[in-house]
């Protein structure tokens, strides 16, 4: 009868401690998926977010690159995690939007498969040309484009890239149907832009910047509802025009759908912290990145954000044919 008690109490005992251990997330190291290769916007945005989230957490946020596949083959690892707030992950339009319609074999739905924490930052979409191309605006580029589109070549940095997406939408609302030139990634596009090859593609402010403020690349507009501080001479598309045409590259934290509503809080709160932080704002607008209000920053608002995208993009992509596989 001792033994038993002695054994009733040391299993009381452990049954604490595991709780005990469980109510103290996080207890180590936080691995964040990023699924594209390191130094890319989504990577930049997730190493600052989770500079500031780790002190916030008290543990630290170790970024783990895992890409290929669109960024599609991180984010199945991440929605195939154990649901225990020690694997997160940052996705972005691509991967919970245009996704679905271009890699018909997807193994996790955008919308359902995901417990969402909350929006990190937009990234919006700049229309830019090779510096020679002969209109001076977006009106005249939207002209030009009408009246050459058979003869004008549209770069992207491959299928189910940013640039391949919303180019392929641009193109939608113009109704023209370019040729489009794939590259293995933004860098081999933009050398082609450069040198003239190409005549114009669309993408993330934070990889053009640099080209557009050296005059490089010519730019048109921004497709953000307000002009963007890294480059407050590039006009919104509404300004210019096009106001038909928003639309960002938004990067996001999701967590796996079975994580824990405690555990997912805690998250919630250290990003809502790291976005109200002056230098992490400071960084991020530097980037050309644009802040999520308070409002938009939660996890309700981004699962409507996902629902919407998804419905934005598939029609579109379906309609011009692109498929990853």
């Amino acid at each position: 009868m001792k033994k038993l008690l002695v054994g009733m109490v040391a299993a009381l005992g452990l049954s604490t401690g595991a709780a005990q251990a469980q109510g103290a997330y996080p207890a180590r190291p936080i691995t964040m998926i990023v699924p594209f290769a390191a130094g890319g916007p989504t990577d930049v945005v997730a190493r600052i977010v989770g500079e500031h989230m780790s002190r916030t957490l008290g543990q630290q946020i170790v970024v783990e690159n895992v890409a290929g596949a669109g960024g599609t083959t991180g984010i199945t690892r991440g929605a195939q995690a154990q649901g225990d707030g020690y694997t997160i992950m940052m996705g972005h339009m691509g991967t919970h939007g245009a996704a679905p319609a271009l890699y018909p074999n997807l193994r996790y739905d955008p919308a359902k498969d995901f417990a969402p924490i909350g929006l990190a930052a937009g990234t919006p979409i700049i229309i830019v040309a090779k510096k020679d191309f002969p209109p001076a605006d977006l009106k005249g580029f939207v002209e030009y484009s009408k009246a050459n589109a058979a003869k004008l070549n549209g770069a992207h940095a491959g299928v189910g890239s940013v640039s391949h997406s919303t180019g392929v939408l641009l193109n939608s609302i113009l109704g023209i149907k370019p040729t489009l030139v794939a590259y293995r990634g933004t860098g081999p596009a933009l050398n082609d832009l450069m040198a003239g090859t190409v005549d114009f593609m669309t993408d993330q402010i934070v990889n053009v910047a640099p080209q557009i403020q050296a005059g490089t690349i010519k730019a048109y507009a921004i497709a953000t509802p307000e002009r963007s501080p890294a480059l407050p001479d590039v006009p919104t598309t509404k300004e210019a025009g096009l106001p038909n045409y928003e639309v960002s590259a938004w990067n996001a934290i999701f967590a796996p759908k079975s994580t824990p509503k405690e555990v997912t809080a805690k998250l919630v709160d250290a990003l809502d912290k790291a976005l109200d932080d002056e230098n992490t704002r400071k960084r991020l607008v530097e980037l050309g990145g644009v802040i999520p209000s308070k409002t938009e920053r939660t996890p309700d608002a981004l699962q409507k954000l996902v629902e919407s995208e998804v419905a934005r993009w598939t029609p579109v992509l379906k309609e011009a044919g692109a498929t990853a596989q």
